[in-house]
């Protein structure tokens, strides 16, 4: 949603150095190629491995609805340029200095598109442009998200991670709804969030439930717990999935 945190960059950094295999994002909206490129460079010097290739949403949407933003590529052009770069070379095709890097890039997907050949295409863009896995937008519609598998991914065995997003009581759930696009929280949700006396454990109940309802659909998720990442441990807990075990000191802190 365009507001400021920490850069992807740095956290990616901080992950790994904790034992932790990040994925980096990077959003055309606020560098331009030359910036992607140097920031695609360094993240391989650095060894993260792992970049998620946004468009990056529009700024009014964010905190800074005044900032000037970039878009100097978007998200397809973006993955070709990380497939030339794996090539060893540079946007304009000329012969990296240090060689070729090796970074394993991924895209973003909208399962409850309404345009289904909207969505298809899209989807089959990306992967021509070199896109090895997918993230989802937030998945309100498991029905929407079961028909995009068997109906098009699955038949490209590309890895796509559902969208999941820790909602924290009704009001939450009315907030998304009015202000991400392509997001319908349904109905049932909102009230058996406004009926609990506990909101907060509800939704971490709701959230473990979809992360066990698309683990029987796709193969991994991208867990969204705004403000309270803190429990995520608690919904994968709570869905049934395993801890891996983490070589680190410090990786409780994480």
């Amino acid at each position: 949603r365009a507001v400021m945190r920490m850069s992807p960059f740095a956290a990616s950094l901080i992950l790994l150095r904790h034992g932790i295999e990040p994925v980096c994002q990077f959003a055309c909206r606020d560098r331009n190629r030359i910036g992607l490129q140097g920031d695609l460079l360094g993240a391989h010097a650095l060894g993260i491995q792992n970049i998620l290739a946004l468009t990056g949403d529009p700024i009014k949407a964010g905190d800074y609805p005044d900032a000037k933003a970039v878009f100097d590529l978007e998200a397809v052009r973006l993955l070709k340029i990380v497939g030339n770069l794996n090539r060893g070379l540079d946007g304009n095709d000329k012969p990296l200095p240090d060689g070729a890097v090796d970074l394993f890039v991924g895209a973003a997907v909208d399962p409850q598109c309404k345009s289904k050949s909207g969505l298809e295409r899209r989807f089959e863009q990306k992967i021509a442009a070199g896109a090895q896995f997918f993230q989802s937008q937030l998945i309100s519609d498991f029905d929407l998200l079961e028909k995009f598998m068997y109906q098009i991914a699955n038949g490209y065995q590309k890895p796509v991670l559902a969208g999941i997003f820790l909602l924290k009581s009704a009001k939450n759930a009315e907030f998304i709804n009015r202000n991400v696009p392509g997001v319908e929280i349904p109905q049932h949700i909102i009230d058996r969030l406004a009926r609990s006396s506990q909101p907060l454990q509800e939704g971490i109940k709701i959230a473990a439930e979809q992360v066990q309802m698309a683990s029987q659909l796709c193969q991994g998720v991208h867990l969204m717990a705004v403000k309270r990442e803190d429990l995520i441990p608690q919904i994968l807990d709570l869905a049934g999935i395993p801890a891996l075990a983490i070589d680190s000191p410090h990786a409780n802190i994480i």
